[in-house]
């Protein structure tokens, strides 16, 4: 960028308006080939498609939450299965806590 007489340069001068513009046109490529390069990878990646009925609250549910952590419905989706699927598939209860729940129902039965 040229300056004149110790002044920073303008907006509206022609030479920097273009600097201006192949530093936008640069970024802009960068930014496509990123993307363009994540589009692969992701189709590479993503080789199963999985499709479910779900209730409507838990679609908003979803709908919401995505929106709040700034992604798409199917990525959160993804991540809260294998988030899921990591944990070693432990039981959700255990041997005594369903016993105990048999034995309540037994005696509020009664």
């Amino acid at each position: 960028m040229a300056e004149t007489s110790g002044n920073p340069p303008r907006k509206d001068d022609p030479s920097t308006a273009e600097e201006i513009a192949a530093v936008r046109a640069e970024y802009a490529e960068e930014e496509a080939e990123v993307a363009e390069r994540e589009a692969a990878e992701n189709a590479a990646a993503l080789e199963v498609s999985l499709s479910l009925r779900i209730t409507r609250d838990l679609d908003l549910a979803i709908k919401r939450r995505a929106a709040q952590e700034h992604i798409s419905p199917s990525a959160l989706i993804r991540r809260l299965l294998r988030q899921a699927t990591a944990t070693g598939g432990e039981p959700v209860l255990t041997v005594a806590q369903v016993e105990e729940i048999a034995r309540r129902v037994v005696r509020e039965s009664a």
